[in-house]
């Protein structure tokens, strides 16, 4: 069963960068479309960004289109987000997931495995 862990979370200021990690055990990450995730308080669960099983291909939502990067390297059996001129808006928990396939998008409802999630935080 696929097993996700995220981490690189932390407090930046805005303008900022992170990069979070997404760490994968359990099974073979080359099977597996990943979708990142965040949450902020009292709001509902939103997707951020999707990468195919291949990493050929990324999806982005259009609040961090231009801002953020999906990549994977499957042979780590890592996924990573890179986080640049990062806005308070931005603060949420995030999340990794996996979804079996080559391909998924960004509806919480696509993904079966899902990480516990890191926080980030983004002063003004």
């Amino acid at each position: 069963q696929l097993q996700l862990v995220e981490s690189g979370g932390g407090l930046v200021q805005s303008g900022g960068s992170l990069r979070l990690s997404c760490a994968a055990s359990g099974v073979a990450l080359d099977y597996y479309a990943i979708g990142w995730f965040r949450q902020a308080p009292g709001k509902e669960r939103e997707g951020v960004s999707c990468i195919s099983s291949t990493g050929e291909t990324t999806n982005y939502a259009d609040s961090v289109k231009g801002r953020f990067t999906i990549s994977r390297d499957n042979a780590k059996n890592m996924v990573y987000l890179q986080m640049n001129s990062l806005k308070p808006e931005d603060t949420a928990v995030y999340y990794c997931a996996g979804s079996w396939g080559i391909l998924a998008g960004l509806r919480n409802d696509e993904y079966d495995y899902w990480g516990r999630g890191t926080q980030v935080t983004v002063s003004s």
